[in-house]
C-alpha cells in the first residue's frame, strides 16, 4: 500500500535521533528529543489551495526540517509517517 498525499501536502519519515551526545554520552530513550529532521517520501500535486495556486517546491528524497508540532502521524504497514502541508516545512538540508 502507498500513501498519495493530496493538494499541498507531503509525506515525511522522521530521521532517527542520535543516541549519543557529541561528547559520547549515551542517552536513554526518554532523554532523546523527537527529531525535527525527516526525509520526504511522497509529494502532493499542488494546485489551487484555498483560492491560491501552490507550486510544490519539495521533491522525494529531500532532507527537511519541519515545525515541531506540525502534521498528522500515521502508521502504515509497521512504518511511521507524518503527513503535513508544504508550508510546515521550514528548510531543506543541502550537502
Amino acid at each position: 500500500m502507498k500513501i498519495k498525499p493530496l493538494a499541498d501536502r507531503v509525506v515525511i519519515k522522521k530521521v532517527e535521533a542520535e543516541e549519543k551526545t557529541a561528547s559520547g554520552i549515551v542517552l536513554p530513550g526518554a532523554a532523546k528529543e523527537q527529531p525535527q529532521v525527516a526525509e520526504v517520501v511522497e509529494v502532493g500535486p499542488g494546485g489551487i489551495v484555498e483560492g491560491k495556486e501552490v507550486v510544490m517546491e519539495l521533491k522525494v528524497g529531500d532532507q527537511v526540517i519541519f515545525q515541531k508540532y506540525a502534521g498528522t502521524e500515521v502508521k502504515l504497514q509497521g512504518e511511521e509517517f507524518t503527513i503535513l502541508k508544504q508550508s510546515d516545512v521550514l528548510a531543506v538540508l543541502e550537502d
